[in-house]
């Protein structure tokens, strides 16, 4: 089985060129996939964004010092994964083209793998990934669940690495105004199905699969809270799954000034890690958060408090 993890030590500087050419993986070595998709533990993935534009921390990590210092604190605080991402998918926010993307997020890779820290690579372009991979990464999150690049597949699949498969309707200037349910919670799962069916017919393995309902993604406020309230009617897909409710809009909403006012993004951090621990406790394999610390401190106490378990009504496990 091909050996995924930290990565070969690199040095930074200008990044090489993206190629959706099949990474060479046979040279890393660390924790099987395995290890990662059936954990002991959920799995916390901290949010580095090597970006301007971020809707939480856009520009504050943009320099590779900066970025890479993160990071290792993120991986000291109880991240398992750090998840870099270089061009951000807020509502509304520009598109980036793959050759700035690349130069964003590969140099703090190389540096993040040369300290020995796991990574995943947040693209939906399958040329920034495979370089990615190349670097030291060893996940693809990919918040268009493999629709916006039809190369992403066979990337993956050459691959062998763990991918994880949003739930995605289009781009970011697009999604307000494809939030179009039915029943949000039975369309997400049926659409997801969809997203898997296709990866497993591109001869992704089955027990590389990670789905994200896509909590803000063409999504309103009540959409994101009944996701979270049935998230066992979309474990039942029966495959590990992402939850990524971080200082997301629809908590800013909640936690609202009685004028209206949102709740600033930096200080949605209790309320991310409430609705983490939920969302744990309901049976996700991991939470993608910006503040891991606060995070990992929850879980561990879940953890000692016997792993208790969330039984909501009327949801098919």
């Amino acid at each position: 089985m091909t050996e995924l993890a930290h990565g070969p030590a690199g040095t930074s500087g200008a990044p090489a060129p993206a190629s959706t050419a099949a990474p060479d993986l046979t040279r890393l070595t660390g924790p099987e996939p395995d290890e990662l998709l059936r954990p002991a533990r959920p799995v916390v993935m901290g949010v580095l964004n090597v970006t301007p534009d971020s809707f939480s921390d856009g520009g504050r990590y943009a320099d590779l010092e900066a970025a890479v210092r993160h990071g290792l604190r993120m991986r000291h605080e109880g991240a398992r994964l750090i998840d870099v991402g270089g061009e951000s998918t807020r509502p509304g926010a520009d598109r980036v083209d793959a050759e700035t993307e690349a130069a964003r997020v590969l140099p703090v890779i190389r540096e993040l793998a040369a300290h020995g820290v796991p990574m995943s690579i947040d693209t939906y372009r399958a040329s920034v990934a495979a370089a990615a991979l190349e670097a030291g990464a060893t996940v693809v999150n990919d918040v268009s669940g493999g629709l916006a690049d039809p190369d992403m597949a066979r990337v993956v699949a050459d691959a062998g690495c763990p991918w994880v498969l949003m739930h995605w309707r289009g781009h970011a200037k697009q999604m307000r105004d494809l939030a179009n349910y039915t029943d949000v919670v039975t369309d997400v799962k049926a659409e997801l199905g969809q997203r898997i069916a296709d990866a497993l017919a591109a001869g992704v393995a089955a027990d590389r699969i990670v789905v994200d309902p896509g909590l803000g993604f063409a999504k309103g406020a009540a959409d994101n809270w009944q996701l979270t309230a049935r998230l066992p009617e979309l474990l039942a897909l029966g495959f590990p799954l992402l939850f990524a409710a971080s200082r997301k809009s629809y908590l800013g909403a909640l936690l609202a000034d009685p004028d209206g006012t949102p709740r600033p993004t930096d200080e949605r951090a209790a309320a991310t890690v409430a609705t983490s621990v939920l969302a744990v406790a309901a049976g996700a394999w991991g939470v993608r958060v910006h503040d891991v610390r606060g995070t990992a401190d929850a879980l561990a106490v879940w953890e000692a408090s016997g792993r208790p378990r969330l039984a909501v009504p009327g949801a098919t496990r």
